[in-house]
């Protein structure tokens, strides 16, 4: 399960963004200490369960990616708390963050992230090879079985450039998946495929939240994922607006 509760992020503008900000509230008569602060989450707080196909979406700036930043151990809290598993994320050091990062959460990007040098397999195989708990062995048959499941069985030793998009991403999807996560983040995870490829890949998803019980969050402007999910989270101005449940 994943626990937010009454989370705040705020950060300050930097450099020339600063300088326009500051410049904006003296012509209006503001108060420059109090509106430079930018509050990107502004007290958030909901509970995702256990297998749960979550999106959060909303406009540009509404605090989605911001929240999904938080949740995978990204970006700091400026207050409140997340439990992953019951674990606190807010009261974490950097190395716990890192740790519960490698071992409960999966992330899919909508650039797929995968390392050029490296054959689909070898993506794969680098999330176990984190974990140090596996056989070389055990982490060749657990890759290579994960990609046969996303539908690449036979392209296991291509290299990002050898296969297409909707392939890159499944890929990603694999590498995710392999090391049994308590949650799956995807940020915008169909923004650089056509329609026909992200249906594909949503269906592939949710035959494997299915399956596997997986918990995915996704952040999203896309329809598609927002007709898949069984719960929608809306944002707006770094606030819940309201929820959609399916």
């Amino acid at each position: 399960m994943v626990k937010i509760d009454n989370i705040v992020k705020t950060y300050l503008p930097t450099g020339e963004a600063q300088r326009k900000n500051k410049k904006q509230h003296k012509a209006e008569g503001k108060v420059e200490q109090d509106l430079s602060i930018v509050h990107a989450l502004a007290g958030v707080s909901t509970e995702i369960q256990d297998g749960e196909f979550t999106a959060i979406a909303g406009p540009s700036g509404s605090g989605k990616t911001t929240m999904l930043n938080l949740i995978g151990c990204l970006d700091s809290i400026t207050s409140g708390n997340i439990f992953i598993d019951n674990e606190n994320v807010a009261q974490m050091t950097d190395r716990n963050k890192n740790k519960l990062r490698k071992e409960k959460i999966g992330f899919i990007f909508q650039n797929y992230n995968l390392i050029p040098v490296l054959s689909a397999q070898e993506n794969v195989e680098l999330a176990l090879n984190l974990l140090n708990k596996y056989s070389r062995m055990e982490i060749k048959k657990m890759a290579s079985d994960i990609l046969i499941e996303v539908g690449l069985d036979g392209m296991q030793h291509r290299k990002p450039n050898q296969l297409s998009g909707g392939q890159q991403q499944r890929v990603s999807i694999a590498r995710a998946l392999v090391k049994k996560p308590a949650v799956i983040l995807a940020d915008e995870p169909t923004a650089n495929l056509d329609s026909k490829t992200s249906l594909k890949i949503l269906d592939l998803m949710k035959t494997l939240n299915q399956k596997h019980g997986t918990t995915f969050i996704f952040s999203t402007h896309d329809q598609q994922v927002k007709d898949h999910c069984s719960r929608i989270i809306y944002l707006k101005d770094g606030q819940i607006q309201e929820e959609e449940r399916k």
